[in-house]
Order: structure tokens, then sequence, then C-alpha cells
């Protein structure tokens, strides 16, 4: 119930950031990933690669290669949109090109959860989804 309630704020706060015309400096810092090899954070940045919903993004990461492009095809993003124009409650996989995302959850080791706008059936709209770390660029 708590999430629930806070949900709508922070992602508002999520899409002002994304939306922000002024020059924007992302908090950054260097931070060991479980290895010897540091990783870098931070708070906005643009992601080239496959995001989705949670447990569709676990199901992808899953398979075996040669099954990855089946199931980009046969699972497309799908999100409800309510009348304030958030995407939620998504389902599936998505091929992203150098979309600009702001991060909201980092605390995952592989993946993190993030804000970004997708495409979907009847417009585009701003929707928390999951991705991989090694498919996202900060911004300088």
């Amino acid at each position: 119930m708590y999430l629930m309630r806070y949900l709508p704020a922070s992602i508002f706060t999520a899409l002002i950031a994304l939306t922000a015309v002024a020059v924007q400096t992302p908090a950054m810092a260097q931070t060991s990933g479980g290895g010897d090899t540091p990783q870098q954070q931070c708070a906005m940045g643009y992601v080239t690669g496959i995001g989705g919903a949670a447990r569709s993004m676990r199901e992808y990461l899953a398979l075996p290669d040669g099954d990855k492009y089946r199931y980009l095809a046969d699972n497309p993003i799908q999100c409800k949109v309510s009348d304030e124009g958030r995407a939620s409650d998504c389902n599936g996989v998505i091929n992203l090109r150098h979309e600009q995302i702001s991060v909201y959850d980092d605390s995952d080791s592989v993946t993190m959860s993030v804000v970004t706008r997708v495409e979907l059936d009847h417009g585009t709209y701003p929707a928390i989804i999951v991705v991989q770390k090694k498919d996202v660029h900060c911004e300088q």
C-alpha cells in the first residue's frame, strides 16, 4: 500500500527529469559491482538494447541466444495506460535504440529499472521497464 501511494509521484518526478529542457548533471559514482571491476552508476542516460517488464526480461535473459529473436517477435511490450497517460502493468519486451532513461532502481547486479518512453499500439508513453546494465550509457 505504501508503494502504491508514492509510485505515481515517483513516476511523475522521473518524467520531469526526462523532459527537462535545462542542462542536467547526472549523479555519478564509482562502485564495485560484486567483482574487482568498477561500474559506473548514473541517474540519467541512454539505453540501446532489449528492455521490458521484469518477468518478461527474466524469461528473455534465461533463453539460449538462438531463441531470443523469436521471443522478442512473439512478446511485444503491452501496457495499460491510465487516464493520466501513465503506462503500467506491462508485459513483454521491446528493442530500444538510444532511448533516454532515468534510473528508477539500480539494486540488481545485471539489470536496472528505468523510466523511458515506450511505443505502444495507441501512442508513446513513459513506463518503468527493466534493461540490462551493459546496455545503459550514462549521460556525460
